[in-house]
């Protein structure tokens, strides 16, 4: 390489003096200086932030990474020369950034610092003049950050609410999971899963109700919910991976029997999402020998007992089986020998079934109640969608002409007085269907399940 040493270089006519050729780049040596080019209005900017007190170099920018407040000192004044600051934590408002002027120079004519104090500020100096001193020639309040990854998921019936987006199944799909998001946006999703209610037992004279399907949920932004007087306290929301995760919604449990028929057959069925299994309701029985009792069926909810003439009672159907924590629901009442309001004697009766939030009935035989929550579940406690019970017992009824027995809250059938008359439980609330005055043929059918799935999708 060639090597040209002189003091100075001057055109040989004219007074352009042009360095290098088209698309060549011109560089100056390692810790070499220049001036007199003057600069261009910008800076060359310094990538390690700062974060404690220093002094500003002409020409250099900085970022300002502050734990707590911290001062840059300007250089000596010179015209033209310039420096520019910014916000790297975005915390000036918090932190407030001093910028401080070289003795009595001045600042925008005063010989005072400069403090900025907005979150993402950015700011540039040039100092022109003793009266003036350094100005403030560029003023950014750039508070746009990355936006954080959030869940994105398809599947069911999509609504938002808010910043929230919720996946509504009312019958088996899937729940695809594209993103799995991040802390600083989301990374997990709160549920609702409810199972298939039980059905109502019948016999000729009173039959017992059937026990609502499992209620499990979790939400954080809900605030805690309370019915009646008694808390709903969910556990942490669920923690997702980029999947497809199949949906289980739990049919209600069906009549299994003929005139005349006895036993509960099955339970209603459980809904499924990912880890979470809520238990179908208990089915109620139904005796065919007059004075046999028969015990209620366990499940989510518990059924109520069954008995005919007196006899001895039986132990209505455990809630919260198989157990989780919370509980998914409680027992069904047992049946009263001689309920009030069916006389004197030895009566057929049934108990109620047990709901989310209530056991079952013994005397009045009403369904325990499901427990209540937005259907979109809530911002911060504030509801999106209607406010609807999930998971209500079903009705029990006695013999001698009384009145059925109400139904939970939560889609708990209604015991109806007529001979075959009674409210299946209703869909997609988990409830338990009510008891039925006449053979296990009238018997009704429990409510199916629902799954509800919310997550934050934008900030």
């Amino acid at each position: 390489m060639s090597k040209i040493e002189v003091n100075t270089v001057e055109p040989q006519c004219g007074t352009t003096l042009t360095l290098g050729g088209s698309g060549d780049t011109v560089a100056l040596g390692s810790g070499a200086s220049q001036t007199g080019f003057g600069r261009t209005g910008t800076v060359d900017w310094v990538t390690t932030p700062k974060t404690s007190t220093f002094t500003a170099v002409n020409g250099e920018g900085y970022f300002i990474n502050q734990g707590s407040q911290i001062t840059a000192n300007l250089p000596a004044g010179s015209a033209g020369a310039i420096v520019s600051f910014s916000d790297y934590a975005r915390n000036f408002s918090t932190y407030n950034f001093i910028v401080a002027p070289n003795g009595s120079e001045k600042i925008g004519g005063a010989a005072e610092s400069a403090k900025l104090s907005i979150d993402g500020q950015s700011s540039t100096f040039v100092y022109v003049d003793a009266t003036k001193g350094w100005i403030n020639i560029q003023n950014a309040e750039d508070t746009e950050v990355g936006l954080p990854p959030y869940v994105t998921a398809t599947g069911g019936t999509e609504t938002t609410c808010g910043d929230y987006k919720i996946h509504t199944f009312t019958g088996p799909g899937t729940f695809c999971v594209s993103s799995d998001g991040t802390p600083g946006g989301s990374d997990t999703v709160e549920y609702l899963v409810v199972a298939g209610g039980g059905a109502g037992g019948g016999c000729s004279g009173g039959g017992a109700g059937g026990g609502a399907g499992g209620f499990r949920f979790a939400s954080s932004s809900l605030a805690p919910l309370t019915f009646p007087g008694k808390p709903l306290a969910g556990p942490a929301n669920l923690p997702l991976s980029i999947q497809g995760y199949p949906i289980t919604v739990g049919a209600g449990a069906s009549n299994p029997g003929g005139a005349g028929s006895a036993g509960p057959g099955v339970a209603g069925s459980n809904s499924i999402f990912s880890s979470i299994t809520s238990a179908g309701g208990g089915s109620a029985q139904a005796p065919t020998t007059p004075g046999f009792p028969l015990p209620g069926q366990s499940g989510g909810s518990g059924a109520g007992s069954q008995s005919s003439n007196g006899a001895t009672t039986q132990e209505a159907g455990a809630g919260n089986t198989p157990p989780v924590s919370p509980s998914q629901g409680n027992p069904g009442g047992r049946h009263n020998p001689y309920p009030a309001g069916c006389g004197s004697q030895p009566q057929i009766n049934g108990g109620g079934g047990g709901g989310a939030m209530a056991a079952g009935g013994q005397n009045p035989e009403i369904g325990g109640d499901g427990a209540g929550m937005p259907t979109g579940f809530g911002a911060n406690g504030v509801p999106c969608g209607s406010y609807r019970y999930y998971a209500g017992g079903g009705g029990g009824i006695c013999r001698a002409g009384a009145a059925g027995q109400a139904g939970g809250k939560g889609g708990g059938g209604t015991a109806s007085g007529s001979a075959c008359g009674g409210g299946a439980g209703t869909a997609n609330s988990g409830g338990g269907a009510a008891g039925a005055r006449a053979s296990n043929s009238c018997a009704l059918n429990g409510g199916s399940g629902i799954v509800v799935i919310r997550y934050k999708y934008q900030n």
